[in-house]
């Protein structure tokens, strides 16, 4: 089989969480690319149009849906308008997340329950809803979730949202190992620092730092984290699951 073949997603349905900006925007792009018709969800309806339009410039096929993932009713309707366009989401990429600053002894309870809600429930609950509507319609498919270096090492200022994002490693652990006999495969990426807006505002200080500590000498690129993705849904990954991908530039080493 070619590779072309290997990567190819036609016919299948992918729903892009946090798709208005960052990461999500390229997730989607890529997916949309590769012949996947992609719904987009998000909170900035303006910018998710804007990505619709693009992706059907380049002719592809998508739909907005502007809500929030700690919604559960909004998410079930995100998974309601991608049947009624395109079918049953047979892709979900688990990528909406919120991050923080500030000492473990100056978070409060709400900041705290905002990140988790955001970069750990949002996670399992979206998962959850899709592989149930996988399973209905006897769809095989694929969840990605992002992850991140955090989840494996301890950094200052990060509690809240380095701790959901351990969380998410062993939920996509433990996810993939009660889906995988009925087809669903599920597995996880874990970014190291990626050029996207929230870097855009690190102190020079911080971004040496990262780069000297960083083997391939730079910041990532929302395509160096894309194309994981676009390997992690297609067939060339039918037998990987359960599984976290470092996409770090050795960081993490």
């Amino acid at each position: 089989m070619k590779a072309a073949e290997l990567f190819d997603l036609s016919g299948e349905v992918a729903l892009v969480t946090g798709a208005s900006s960052g990461l999500g925007h390229r997730f989607a792009q890529v997916l949309a690319a590769n012949g996947a018709a992609c719904v987009l969800v998000a909170r900035r309806a303006e910018r998710l149009a804007e990505l619709k339009t693009t992706i059907e410039r380049g002719g592809g096929r998508a739909v907005a849906v502007a809500a929030d993932v700690r919604d559960r009713a909004a998410m079930a309707a995100a998974f309601d308008a991608a049947e009624q366009a395109f079918g049953t989401a047979t892709i979900l990429i688990n990528n909406a997340g919120v991050a923080h600053g500030g000492s473990a002894l100056e978070i409060d309870e709400q900041e705290w329950r905002r990140v988790l809600s955001v970069d750990l429930d949002a996670v399992f609950f979206l998962a959850q809803e899709a592989a149930r509507r996988m399973l209905a319609a006897g769809k095989r498919g694929a969840v990605v979730n992002i992850a991140s270096i955090l989840g494996f090492a301890a950094a200052k200022g990060t509690i809240a949202y380095a701790t959901a994002k351990a969380g998410v490693v062993q939920l996509t652990k433990t996810l993939a190992l009660e889906l995988a006999f009925k087809g669903v495969r599920v597995n996880a990426i874990a970014p190291g620092y990626i050029a996207t807006e929230l870097t855009d505002v690190l102190p020079d200080q911080a971004r040496e730092a990262i780069l000297s500590g960083t083997p391939l000498g730079r910041l990532g690129e929302p395509a160096d984290v894309a194309r994981a993705v676009r390997f992690l849904v297609s067939d060339a990954a039918a037998f990987i699951t359960g599984d976290v991908l470092a996409v770090d530039g050795g960081l993490g080493m």
